[in-house]
């Protein structure tokens, strides 16, 4: 608890010190009078430096007054007059978005190490298998397309609150109820055959699901944020906010430990259903806050409903509309191969920690609290990253540098790790356990932070379409399609020529840091400076 405290106390600080920064570097207020004229709308000036405080974040980060149009509300970043305690309509919808995820990651991070550790126990899951792992990664590709025909469906019936609502509470239903049935199933395992083959594979499935779920709702969150920020503000901003998730995954996956002892595993998977639950409220409030204050992103939604004669909401109609905003936004094709290729490395180095894990901790209560502890120290660099060096460097430094420098660093550490003389442990002739964690973390970390804040800027400038249907497609299936990918290829290779190896299993996480440096490089290539990506919201807006 006392870790917990400091790492809550630590983002308490760090949020306080970016919202204390000058003026211009702070989050801007709407105006919600359209009708009246930017002259009037000139920046005060303020009589006292700690008077007040603005939250307003300007365009060319000195002086200049900024407008942009969201959802049919006008930014306006020079009337801005509200202190740190009288946060803005803008900034408070933001602060409850990012509050909402947060919590979405804090449930992750709870099941995450409670479902790796029942897949690869012994009396519940599936043991030390190193084909079961590879093999049950295969279907997260076609789970999540499923979850995503029915964000689909939902999205384009309702709007994007309602998908928000739908697809939160299907998977906090999803993780309680499964919770309790492996509680119940628990005590049979032991007398009754049919209760081990039922847990085993309700256990399989769950893991299953908890890998697709996640990318699904954490875009809708970073939807509705790219829809109300502007390319300037999420420069800023966008680093910090997801430092608050790595706050509190750090903080979950310190405590899963203590909690898998009180309550058992099946007992954190319900805990995790239930804080899902929760952050939905959080979600509702800030696009309540949206809709009265005249920037809800689902108004784009509905003006588009309005002028489209026929709706398909079935899968072919999802499939054309992602091939056309493929084809009228290149960027975004390059952005989904840079993913399958990132998330087919991630996914290797995934299984090498996970099957070394296994092997080298038996104890199912000693491997969660190794798989909570790994991940909490990942969130806690990632935090370090995410709150005191991005949001300064990402002013200086353009997007297009950081897409280059991510893949160079891990081609490196992969040829470190497949190197036999170095990394190894001498008695197997395998990586050891260090080398693979520390190569594994470093790829989450860069993942977390830098990458995260990477991606999102990208849809800040584009249209609603992008934003919240691209956006989905994308994360969703380029996500989860590379690791399926990554998991089908070991697979394969399994069934040919037996147990692979993780001397041979590390070779090819080198292949794939190569194949991810070839796709970033050429993302880096289409991404837009700051200043064009600027200039391509205001002319967006103007179409508006």
């Amino acid at each position: 608890m006392r870790s917990i405290r400091l790492l809550t106390t630590l983002a308490v600080v760090a949020s306080a010190h970016q919202l204390h920064r000058p003026p211009s570097l702070s989050l801007g207020k709407h105006v919600h009078e359209k009708q009246k004229p930017l002259a009037d709308s000139k920046r005060r000036s303020l009589s006292s430096s700690h008077a007040k405080e603005t939250l307003e974040v300007n365009e060319n980060s000195r002086s200049t007054c900024v407008s942009a149009m969201r959802g049919g509300a006008l930014h306006n970043d020079a009337e801005a007059a509200s202190s740190f305690f009288q946060m803005t309509p803008l900034a408070l919808a933001a602060l409850s978005i990012s509050t909402s995820m947060s919590l979405h990651y804090l449930a992750y991070s709870l099941a995450r190490p409670a479902t790796m550790t029942l897949f690869t126990s012994s009396r519940l899951g599936f043991g030390n298998s190193r084909s079961a792992y590879p093999f049950a990664m295969t279907f997260i590709s076609p789970m999540s397309l499923v979850l995503l025909l029915g964000y689909g469906a939902v999205l384009g019936k309702l709007g994007p609150l309602s998908a928000l609502k739908a697809t939160t509470l299907g998977c906090s239903s999803v993780l309680l109820v499964s919770g309790l049935l492996i509680a119940k199933l628990d005590g049979m395992v032991e007398s009754h055959a049919t209760a081990k083959i039922i847990t085993k594979y309700l256990i399989g499935t769950l893991f299953v699901f908890r890998e697709s779920y996640v990318q699904l709702i954490t875009s809708q969150h970073w939807s509705f944020l790219s829809s109300i920020l502007t390319p300037n503000q999420s420069s800023r901003w966008f680093a910090p906010i997801s430092g608050l998730t790595s706050v509190t995954s750090a903080a979950a996956a310190m405590a899963v430990g203590r909690l898998s002892q009180i309550l058992g595993l099946s007992g954190v998977l319900v805990v995790a259903g239930l804080v899902l639950g929760v952050s939905l409220i959080l979600g509702d409030v800030a696009y309540g806050i949206a809709q009265k204050n005249g920037f809800n992103p689902a108004d784009e939604h509905f003006q588009k409903t309005k002028n489209t004669t026929t709706n398909n909401h079935n899968s072919d109609g999802i499939i054309t509309k992602a091939k056309d905003i493929f084809t009228r936004v290149p960027t975004l094709w390059a952005l989904f191969c840079e993913i399958l290729a990132c998330q087919g490395l991630s996914t290797l180095l995934n299984v090498l920690c996970v099957t070394k894990v296994s092997e080298v901790i038996t104890d199912d209560t000693e491997r969660a609290g190794w798989m909570g502890q790994f991940f909490a120290t990942t969130n806690v660099l990632s935090s370090v990253l995410q709150f005191g060096i991005l949001p300064t460097t990402s002013t200086w430094i353009e997007p297009s540098t950081l897409w280059k420098v991510m893949p160079l660093i891990m081609l490196a550490v992969t040829l470190f790790l497949a190197s036999p003389k170095l990394g190894t442990n001498l008695a197997t002739a395998e990586p050891s356990l260090t080398a693979i964690a520390l190569a594994f973390q470093l790829m989450k970390t860069m993942e977390f932070s830098v990458r995260r804040m990477l991606d999102e800027m990208v849809y800040v400038p584009l249209d609603y379409e992008s934003r919240y249907l691209g956006k989905e497609v994308i994360g969703v299936l380029g996500y989860r399609f590379g690791k399926s990918a990554a998991s089908l290829l070991l697979s394969a290779l399994t069934s040919s020529f037996g147990v692979i190896g993780l001397r041979e299993l590390s070779y090819f996480t080198t292949g794939a840091a190569a194949l991810w440096m070839g796709t970033a490089w050429r993302l880096s290539n289409l991404v837009p400076t700051r200043e064009e990506a600027e200039e391509a919201y205001k002319k967006m807006k103007k179409r508006a």
